[in-house]
């Protein structure tokens, strides 16, 4: 958290906020957040650069620069980058770890409570070296019922672990992992090998909708995560499992079950559903 439609969010707001901004200032608060970079360089690369785009890819938020490096963020837990016109709350600056002043009347914070993101500075070589090994983005055209089913032939992973793996598939989480497998009515302990090919379909078009649902609802908030502008996403409104464990399945009515067992993470299901 945030996952696929938290960052996706991000970024567009961002892109329309910030595209064609020149960075003017750079202020470090908590350099424990930065990577492949530290201080001093990161204020040297990026002062007087232009962001030409903001967008996303997998659970990244990535902004280009006129430089041609790009300033790459992992939100991960508690992270969030946020607009500041003069009025952000002293509860969220407080938690910034660096700040990108764009001018007069605009600053972007990337604020992380308890600090486990990350803030990376990539040349244009070493990024294409390291979003070479991101799987592929679940909402591409590209991304069909066949290609998943390619992807999960010769693997005997949990399907759930399979679909967090972001060398497998790019930007799914645990919340929306769950969510996807208990509207594909799939066990989410299954092997990923095990699937038949109506299965399959079922899982790739839960996956798409459950995504695309929540992008449109501007992602989950549960405790942490805010819109560049400081708002809650509203899709926790929607989720049918995840949280949920103890409560009854909105399909069946049995009572959900939550497990540590596959992967160490929350994992809530309907054993009478999902098979």
């Amino acid at each position: 958290m945030p996952e696929l439609p938290e960052t996706e969010t991000m970024a567009r707001d961002l892109h329309r906020e910030v595209a064609g901004r020149r960075i003017e200032r750079v202020a470090v608060h908590r350099a424990d957040v930065l990577r492949e970079t530290d201080a001093k360089e990161l204020a040297r690369r990026t002062r007087r650069a232009t962001i030409v785009r903001a967008w996303r890819r997998a659970k990244l938020v990535v902004l280009d620069l006129s430089s041609t490096d790009r300033i790459v963020v992992q939100p991960r837990f508690t992270g969030a980058l946020l607009l500041d016109r003069g009025g952000l709350a002293d509860a969220e600056r407080r938690f910034s770890t660096v700040e990108f002043e764009l001018g007069a009347d605009l600053s972007l914070h990337y604020r992380d409570i308890r600090r486990l993101g990350t803030v990376t500075l990539m040349s244009a070589e070493r990024w294409s070296g390291y979003e070479s090994a991101l799987g592929p983005e679940p909402l591409d055209p590209s991304f069909t019922d066949s290609y998943l089913s390619a992807l999960l032939r010769g693997s005997s992973q949990a399907i759930k672990k399979f679909l967090m793996d972001q060398r497998r598939v790019a930007g799914i989480g645990n919340i929306y992992a769950n969510e996807a497998l208990w509207r594909a009515g799939i066990d989410p302990s299954r092997a990923a090998r095990s699937l038949g090919g109506d299965e399959v379909r079922e899982l790739h078009g839960a996956v798409r909708r459950v995504l695309a649902e929540a992008i449109e609802s501007r992602g989950t908030s549960f405790r942490d995560y805010r819109d560049p502008t400081g708002q809650r996403g509203g899709f926790s409104a929607h989720l049918a499992v995840y949280g949920r464990g103890g409560e009854c399945c909105s399909r069946c009515g049995a009572r959900l079950v939550e497990t540590h067992a596959i992967d160490g993470r929350s994992t809530v299901l309907c054993v009478w559903c999902q098979r």
